[in-house]
């Protein structure tokens, strides 16, 4: 159990201590460097992403791969929707209630069918594509900071899926349940305004 736990709070400190290298997008670099930092800049979205991938994990089976193919792809809608200045309205508010959504399904293991599954991601990751696609610096290029974010939405995903594959293997699905919950509250807060 010990080596477990260890294992996982290493995962969950490696994917924390990215926050801080790339704090704020658009200051320099790349297209592509500053759209992979943006995932990185807030809890709201490391949260979300790595969520959506312990979740997909708990489903199993073609959840596997449909539900973060569902969450990027509508990502990917998103920025589309803000490079052409279609407004979407309470953006940080949707992204806030996707992490306290997201927290509630790993935290109570919320098992649906495959479709209502993806479209659940799906409607999250419109939020976060429109933040992505809204924040992407001037004289930028939009094709490499949307490759940078979806390279690092991906990778997010995948650190979410190892950590619940990791948690059934060693049969310790409580601890998705605490940190399930836990997402829940830091999304709570982040609707409440905190």
């Amino acid at each position: 159990m010990t080596r477990t736990l260890t294992r996982l709070a290493a995962i969950a400190a490696l994917i924390l201590l990215a926050t801080p290298a790339f704090a704020h997008t658009g200051l320099h670099g790349s297209g592509l460097a500053a759209g992979f930092a943006h995932p990185f800049s807030g809890l709201d979205h490391l949260l979300a992403m790595a969520g959506i991938g312990v979740w997909a994990a708990q489903l199993g089976g073609r959840n596997l791969w449909l539900v973060p193919i569902a969450f990027v792809g509508m990502m990917l809608l998103g920025a589309l929707l803000a490079l052409i200045a279609v407004p979407l309205p309470q953006v940080e508010l949707g992204i806030a209630g996707s992490v306290l959504a997201v927290g509630l399904l790993v935290g109570f293991g919320a098992r649906l069918p495959s479709a209502a599954a993806a479209a659940l991601a799906a409607l999250m990751a419109l939020c976060h594509g429109h933040a992505h696609g809204s924040e992407i610096p001037a004289m930028m290029s939009a094709w490499g900071y949307g490759a940078g974010f979806v390279l690092a939405t991906g990778l997010l995903h995948v650190a979410g899926l190892g950590i619940g594959l990791l948690s059934f293997r060693y049969a310790r699905p409580a601890l998705l349940t605490f940190a399930g919950l836990g997402t829940a509250l830091v999304g709570g807060a982040l609707v409440a305004g905190f």
